[in-house]
């Protein structure tokens, strides 16, 4: 069956990562012609593209040269933006590499769609951008609070995104994601953590903070947000959340976690994984009445389904000696 997307150039910057490559497994379903800018290592590691050079353009490059986004962006139809800098925890002690793989980059992104003259740019935001709630659910609307030097250079590249559509015209729309999860996810993130944990055996689970509440959504879902904004023209220029619209808190994820692995494991603190004062968000619930009357966009995996399938693929990748993935 014929899709819209048949036949398009399509560009993803982070194509290797987490939510890159599932929308990269989403745009080849649809029947385009991916290219995916990747960050070059010496040792020439595609993360989760790896050996798939026969469906994929696989261009190897930093986010950082303008020069090289040019090249890999020319002749493209549409270009997502998700490469960037990710993980709140080093953005404490290493800020200016947030700002400058995610605000330059951003920028160096905007600016060959402008001179390529491409037809789509959707670009990746997070919730994290809205801090702690101070009004819930959080519409588009909810202010922005720079609560970690992350969040703070995520805004920095929302806003550059929006600049460029309000002073160039540059068709650009945000997705605005609240907390994917499933397969293939960083071990860093708290729900591959907890698998992790389980499935090498701990009878302690050590966490954070478990106070935190945050509306987690499956990672086919957010990638097939990606492409619903794409086709929205009344998403032009604004941001677009994609979440579940439900919350939970860490405590009571974990304990779910645990009863789906049968294990009889508890929760302790570990203070290494506490965020600096001011710096916790303590609350995230999205309100995606804009995702759903813009793009007919709606999640379709439940949290229960969700965590099951991101147990089983954490069990299967897990190292027993080390519990670090075997990718």
């Amino acid at each position: 069956m014929t899709s819209v997307w048949t036949g398009r150039k399509v560009l993803v910057t982070g194509g290797e990562g987490f939510i890159g490559s599932t929308l990269v497994d989403l745009l080849l379903e649809q029947g385009a012609d991916v290219r995916a800018f990747v960050h070059y290592k010496p040792y020439g590691d595609n993360g989760y593209l790896a050996g798939r050079d026969d469906e994929v353009d696989i261009q190897a490059g930093d986010i950082r040269d303008a020069g090289r986004v040019a090249d890999v962006v020319q002749g493209c139809d549409v270009v997502f933006h998700l490469a960037a800098l990710i993980g709140i925890p080093y953005s404490y002690v290493a800020p200016e590499s947030y700002v400058q793989v995610n605000v330059v980059g951003t920028h160096n992104v905007l600016q060959a769609v402008r001179r390529h003259d491409v037809g789509r740019l959707v670009h990746t935001s997070t919730s994290e951008t809205y801090g702690t709630a101070r009004t819930v659910p959080i519409s588009e609307a909810h202010p922005l609070q720079p609560q970690s030097p992350y969040s703070a250079s995520k805004i920095g590249a929302d806003m550059m995104a929006l600049s460029y559509y309000n002073a160039f015209e540059t068709p650009v729309a945000i997705c605005r994601p609240f907390n994917t999860y499933g397969p293939r996810q960083s071990a860093r993130a708290v729900i591959p953590t907890i698998f992790q944990q389980l499935h090498a055996g701990a009878k302690q689970i050590k966490l954070g903070a478990v106070s935190p509440t945050r509306d987690f959504t499956f990672v086919t879902d957010t990638a097939a947000g990606f492409v619903a904004v794409a086709e929205s023209d009344r998403a032009l220029g604004h941001a677009v959340n994609l979440g579940v619209g439900e919350e939970i808190s860490i405590g009571a994820l974990a304990q779910m976690c645990i009863e789906i692995t049968g294990s009889d494991a508890v929760v302790v603190t570990d203070e290494a994984r506490i965020r600096p004062d001011g710096s916790e968000v303590d609350r995230l619930l999205s309100d995606n009445s804009r995702a759903r009357e813009w793009t007919g966009w709606a999640p379709k995996v439940g949290l229960r389904e969700g965590l099951t399938r991101t147990s089983d693929w954490v069990r299967e990748h897990v190292d027993p000696n080390s519990s670090r993935y075997q990718v």
